[in-house]
């Protein structure tokens, strides 16, 4: 069976292990709720799972390929435990392998790099999604130009591995604003999630959408830079002409957010 992909948004630095002090307590239980059930939801369970996080740019598509993989806690000011969480899933070279021939064969330069780490976009949801750390996992990096074209050939480079039950993830947000995450901003994110939304669950229009994501509404003050939307351009460029569904949505720090999933099979 053909697992879907999805773009989920990753929190803010290790939010789900903490007390959230930063405002209400509460601020992402609804996050950490949806994302719990991400893998236990799907059709079948992932052999192994791909992401692609905002948190890892490079010259050319770079792919973790170390049997286990250090982590990288590329956070700052939280408190000193959240320095100490541990996500022990094993990595796997012969997956990397495969990405780094896909993206190759499409004529996308890629390499692997057996030292890098995984990245708190990684590994902070995943200790959600498995607590057990149990399933293989790689991941991909950005390319640095962020380019929406080359990041939606990727995708449609990598769909087979939907095929052989590997579960493609984004990794970022759909609001990414460091100064935005106020009162003053909440209209502004509701138009721009509003517009992303119909956006991504419209097939037809979807890769136009996101080649030209930058002329949304408030679509720069929603990514003054946009490497937390360029996962969702993988995901969505893996089930390229696929139906997508707005899956998941709330208002946190005074934004809206939005996890989407491509590619569902219905019933």
């Amino acid at each position: 069976m053909r697992l879907p992909t999805y773009f989920i948004p990753h929190g803010a630095g290790p939010c789900f292990f903490m007390e959230w002090t930063w405002g209400p307590a509460d601020t992402w239980d609804k996050t950490a709720a949806w994302l719990k059930g991400l893998v236990t939801g799907l059709p079948q369970r992932p052999k192994a799972i791909l992401v692609v996080s905002a948190h890892w740019e490079e010259r050319t598509f770079t792919v973790t390929s170390a049997p286990q993989p250090s982590l990288i806690y590329d956070y700052y000011g939280f408190p000193e435990d959240t320095y100490r969480l541990r996500f022990d899933a094993p990595g796997s070279p012969a997956l990397a392998k495969r990405v780094h021939g896909l993206l190759a064969a499409a004529g996308l330069p890629a390499v692997e790099d057996p030292a890098r780490g995984w990245d708190h976009g990684v590994f902070i949801p995943l200790k959600l999604m498995l607590p057990e750390a149990d399933i293989p996992v790689v991941q991909l990096s950005l390319k640095a130009d962020l380019d929406p074209d080359r990041h939606l050939a990727a995708g449609r480079a990598l769909a087979p591995l939907r095929d052989e039950g590997v579960l493609i993830i984004g990794s970022g947000v759909t609001w990414h604003n460091m100064s935005g995450f106020r009162p003053a901003f909440t209209a502004q994110s509701e138009a721009f999630d509003t517009w992303l939304s119909r956006a991504m669950t419209d097939p037809a229009r979807r890769d136009a959408a996101i080649r030209h994501w930058s002329q949304g509404p408030f679509a720069r003050e929603a990514h003054p830079r946009e490497e937390h939307l360029a996962p969702l351009f993988v995901a969505a460029g893996a089930a390229e002409g696929e139906p997508g569904r707005h899956a998941f949505r709330d208002v946190t720090m005074d934004v809206v957010i939005s996890g989407y999933v491509f590619g569902e099979v219905a019933g």
